[in-house]
């Protein structure tokens, strides 16, 4: 596992056919990413150095569409209703949960030992994000969670969408920019103002919240990037198509994972600067993990 995302320790569940491909959902909250080339990665060795960020290089990028907003609750609803799709966390019976989010008098549960605030709780899942005792209610448009790699591609194949390569997904983050820290610029405040739902103070005992927000903010949260995108730095990690490889060596298991999200600081966690990477195992599932999709023009 990274510092940052926990990956199961279960057998892998039976397959469950994917549902349908049609369109499920209508394209026009996606916005045009033109074609061209641009650099991708870092020369700044700013990441871990097994995150495989650099050396920076020139890729070649057609034009694609990208979801403008993180898939929200309200979204995915619509899936599930359409299909009664089950997720992995659902049939697994349990996801991982920040242990900061959960009551006080929570009952104990087994901790990550290299991250002990991820706890996992039984009966999280996308419908419960803290565990039994949440619901969605208010939530709506935040971003899902709670859901695999297996079922954001179920999702998307409903949808009529796919997730969006890495190359692709960094492009959209830049948002026109090049070669910069974030999503926005070099600095991670721009006249004072946080600029993406991370973490402040100190990680993981005291958040500040400058930024207004503990837990997950709503998919259309902080001003967009340069191409229209919110929320493509912190507050949920996404989902991408592609197997991680880092250093010459590839996980054929695991998938890259962009954007970072609320629990993110660097003391430990840099990651939501734009050429920050991560991975999972595709069936890995927590309270900070969703997706966006991707379509061609």
């Amino acid at each position: 596992m990274s510092c940052c995302v926990p990956e199961r320790f279960e057998p892998a569940l039976p397959s469950l056919a994917a549902p349908q491909a049609g369109q499920g959902e209508a394209t026009d909250d996606m916005v045009l990413i033109p074609a061209g080339a641009f650099r991708m990665g870092c020369d700044r060795n700013e990441g871990h150095p097994n995150d495989g960020e650099g050396p920076s290089r020139l890729v070649e990028v057609p034009a694609f569409r990208m979801d403008r907003l993180a898939v929200t609750n309200a979204r995915f609803a619509r899936f599930v209703a359409a299909t009664g799709y089950v997720t992995e966390a659902e049939r697994f019976g349990w996801s991982f949960v920040f242990a900061g989010l959960l009551p006080d008098d929570f009952e104990p549960t087994a901790a990550v030992a290299a991250a002990p605030w991820w706890r996992q709780v039984f009966g999280a899942d996308w419908r419960h994000p803290h565990g039994p005792h949440s619901d969605l209610t208010g939530g709506d448009g935040l971003p899902v969670v709670h859901v695999s790699h297996s079922d954001a591609l179920a999702f998307c194949a409903w949808a009529g969408k796919r997730l969006p390569t890495e190359a692709e997904w960094e492009k959209a983050a830049r948002g026109g920019l090049e070669g910069m820290r974030y999503a926005w610029g070099d600095a991670a405040q721009v006249d004072g103002a946080w600029q993406c739902n991370v973490w402040q103070g100190v990680f993981p005992t005291q958040n500040t919240a400058e930024d207004g927000y503990f837990g997950l903010a709503p998919a259309d949260s902080f001003a967009p990037n340069g191409y229209g995108l919110h929320n493509m730095a912190g507050n949920a990690w996404e989902w991408t198509a592609d197997v991680f490889s880092a250093n010459g060596q590839t996980q054929p298991d695991s998938r890259v994972m962009r954007g970072g999200s609320y629990l993110c600081h660097p003391s430990y966690c840099w990651r939501y600067r734009v050429a920050a990477r991560s991975s999972s195992t595709a069936d890995s599932s927590t309270g900070h993990l969703g997706f966006r999709c991707a379509a061609g023009v």
